[in-house]
Parts: C-alpha cells; sequence; structure tokens
C-alpha cells in the first residue's frame, strides 16, 4: 500500500507565474464582469418594471439573465482577488460550493433556454392556445423546475466528485474548480459514482438538445408556410435571439467538455473555459436588446422617468431613435 498525503485544500492556476501580469488579468477580467452584472441587472429592471415585458418570452429571459449574473459571480470575483492578493489556495469547502454553484446555474440555463424554444414553438405553431398553454402557472411551473433540476445536478456532481479521495498533487489546472480537473487529481481507484453522474447529466444535456431541435424543426416549417415576407420575418425576428443565445451556448460548452482529456491543461484549455463562463452572459443582453424594439422603448421609458426632459433627448435619439416616432410606433403596432 503506497504512502500518501490526502489533500485539505486545492492550489488554482492563474493565466500567468509573472505577479505584474496575473494582476492586470484580474483587473481585466473585473472590467468585464462589472460590464456583464450592469447590462443583465438592466435586461432585469426592465423586464420588471415594464408592464409590456409581462410575457412568458420575457420571463424566461429575465430568468436566463439571473443565472447569468449569479453563474459569472462564482468564478471570477475570486480569480480577481486572488489575482491582486497572489493567493490561488482555496479550500476543500471552498471549491466544493464553487464546483455545486456553477454546476447548479449551468444546468439551470440550459433546462431555461429549452422552455425558451417551447415557449417560442407554441407562439408560433399553435398561436390560438398559447394563451392557454403559457399560462402565468405553468411558466412559473417551468422555471421552479429548470431551477430545482439544476440545483439537483449541482447536488449530484459535488457529492459524486468529492466522495473520492485526493492525493498527490493538489494544483488544480483551472482557475475555478471543475468536474475534469478535479478528476485528474483524484486518486480513487473507483469512478462510478462520478461517472453515472456525467452520464445523467450527458443524457438529459442530450434531451434538451434535441428538444430545442424538434422545435425549431417545427417552427422554421410553420415559419416558411407563412406566405408573406412581412410575416416571416416578423416570426424569425422573434426565435433569431434565442437560437442565437442557445448556440454560443452550446458551441462554448463542446469547446470545454468534449476536448480530448489530457492530464495537463493547456493556456487554450483556459482561455475556452474563460468563454464559456463569460461570453454567454456577457452576449446575452447584446443579442436580446440590439433589434428588439420592445426592450429599446422599454429604456426609452425608463430614462424618461430618471432623466430631466431637456438631457433625455440626445440620450433617446442615441440608443432608440424611432422610439420617439409616433408613425412607427403606430406602424409597429399595426403590424
Amino acid at each position: 500500500m503506497p504512502n500518501v498525503t490526502r489533500i485539505t485544500g486545492f492550489i488554482l492556476m492563474g493565466f500567468s507565474d509573472v505577479p505584474e501580469l496575473q494582476t492586470v488579468c484580474g483587473l481585466f477580467f473585473l472590467v468585464m464582469y462589472l460590464a456583464v452584472i450592469m447590462s443583465n441587472f438592466l435586461i432585469i429592471t426592465l423586464i420588471t418594471l415594464d408592464l409590456k415585458l409581462q410575457t412568458p418570452m420575457y420571463f424566461f429571459l429575465k430568468n436566463l439573465s439571473l443565472l447569468d449574473v449569479f453563474l459569472i459571480s462564482v468564478p471570477i470575483p475570486n480569480f480577481f482577488i486572488n489575482s491582486i492578493t497572489h493567493n490561488n489556495s482555496i479550500s476543500i469547502l471552498g471549491c466544493a460550493l464553487q464546483l455545486f454553484l456553477m454546476t447548479s446555474f449551468t444546468s439551470g440555463e440550459v433546462f431555461v433556454l429549452t422552455a425558451m424554444s417551447y415557449d417560442r414553438y407554441i407562439a408560433i405553431c399553435s398561436p390560438l392556445h398559447y394563451e392557454a398553454i403559457m399560462s402565468s402557472g405553468n411558466c412559473v411551473l417551468m422555471v421552479g423546475v429548470s431551477w430545482a433540476t439544476g440545483v439537483l445536478f449541482g447536488t449530484l456532481y459535488t457529492a459524486g466528485t468529492f466522495s473520492m479521495p485526493f492525493c498527490g498533487s493538489h494544483v488544480i489546472p483551472q482557475f475555478f474548480c471543475d468536474v475534469s480537473s478535479l478528476l485528474r487529481i483524484s486518486c480513487s481507484n473507483s469512478l462510478v459514482v462520478i461517472y453515472t453522474s456525467l452520464g445523467i447529466g450527458f443524457c438529459l444535456g442530450m434531451f434538451c438538445f434535441i428538444c430545442v431541435v424538434i422545435s425549431y424543426f417545427y417552427i422554421f416549417s410553420t415559419v416558411l408556410k407563412i406566405r408573406t415576407t412581412k410575416g416571416q420575418s416578423k416570426a424569425f425576428a422573434t426565435c433569431l435571439p434565442h437560437l442565437t443565445v442557445f448556440s454560443v451556448f452550446i458551441a462554448t460548452a463542446c469547446f470545454v467538455y468534449l476536448k480530448p482529456p489530457s492530464n495537463t491543461a493547456s493556456i487554450a484549455d483556459r482561455v475556452f473555459s474563460v468563454l464559456y463562463i463569460v461570453l454567454p452572459p456577457s452576449l446575452n443582453p447584446v443579442i436580446y436588446s440590439l433589434r428588439n424594439t420592445d426592450i429599446k422603448c422599454a429604456l426609452k421609458s425608463l430614462q424618461q422617468n430618471l432623466c430631466p426632459r431637456g438631457l433625455l433627448h440626445l440620450t433617446v435619439q442615441s440608443i432608440c431613435p424611432w422610439c420617439s416616432s409616433s408613425h412607427f410606433i403606430n406602424k409597429f403596432y399595426n403590424y
């Protein structure tokens, strides 16, 4: 029986061994973090306050933005503190908490995105039954199941991962705690529990992916039957933001989790992990607000309540130039 030393804590690997460069990286991620937090909280505030945005689609979007805020708030502030203090150590309890939260919020996002695809499917393929199917009670139920399932997966992965003994190297080849990195430093001869958890997660992830693909198959089939180009454009405009967000989320996840396993993590692996954590939360508000007239006009209304009328004119014209045009608004609502 080999003599092994049990690990009581871990060392998170940063992006550089040079203290000055590590500090610069920390400040850079802090700026990105603040931008993501502000943009997502703006979306949440607009949807909460504006009565015109009290629809199932925006209800799901508010929960997606909330999950984005929670997800990015787990690793980035900790990475910033480590970069400033040049202390990359983390306790086993802290690592377990980080793994639990990130797994929970990531799983929750997958299920919320799946619910959003179902919402778009009902809106386009069964518009006459939309209000009955997507009632407030059903929307709350779907979101509640998404959050609860995320917590369940977080508990399952965390319990499975930390049921294994860790010995030997205590350096996690990542800037946050994740399952794949912890598996590399485990000295357990039996990985049945964690592989079973990963298998269940993979199956449910594939189920969600197939549901989204089937939903958009029927959506595109229905939209292509619309005779007018104007009607097709309006239908596509309601689905394109969600499809883009879902594609970005899946693409970044595939880069991180479907790469061949290795004993060491390269700089590229850590960069892709950053993209997986930062890119979807930062792009979601941009994608949903860039060409979304409802969001822009809600922003204009909020600015009118917060800013003096004289100061508001130039700001509104730069952000939402058509919102002040009564001709466009009448045309939009008579569309």
